[in-house]
C-alpha cells in the first residue's frame, strides 16, 4: 500500500514538473525581446507576451483592434492571430 501512494505521487509529480517546464521558454527559443521587435516589423504595438503551453502567447494591437496571438518559440512566427472578444 505504501508503495502504491509513492507511486502516485512520483507520477503526480512529474505530470506536474512537465506542465511546468511547458511554461518556461525552452533555451532554443528566439528571446521575448527579439519576438516583439519581429512583430513591431509586421505591425504589431503594445505587444504583451508570455509563455504558455510550450509556445508563445498574448495580446498586441494590429490595424487599430486589439488580437490575441500564438508564436511558434523557436521562430517567432505568428501561428494564430485572433481579434480579441469581451469575456
Amino acid at each position: 500500500m505504501r508503495l502504491t501512494r509513492t507511486l502516485v505521487a512520483v507520477c503526480a509529480l512529474a505530470l506536474a514538473g512537465g506542465a511546468y517546464a511547458k511554461d518556461r521558454p525552452g533555451s532554443d527559443w528566439i528571446s521575448k525581446d527579439d519576438l516583439k521587435k519581429q512583430m513591431q516589423s509586421e505591425g504589431y504595438s503594445a505587444i504583451v507576451v508570455g509563455v504558455d503551453d510550450g509556445h508563445w502567447e498574448g495580446e498586441a494591437v494590429k490595424d487599430g483592434r486589439i488580437v490575441e496571438f500564438h508564436a511558434d518559440g523557436k521562430t517567432g512566427k505568428i501561428t494564430k492571430s485572433k481579434p480579441k472578444t469581451e469575456d
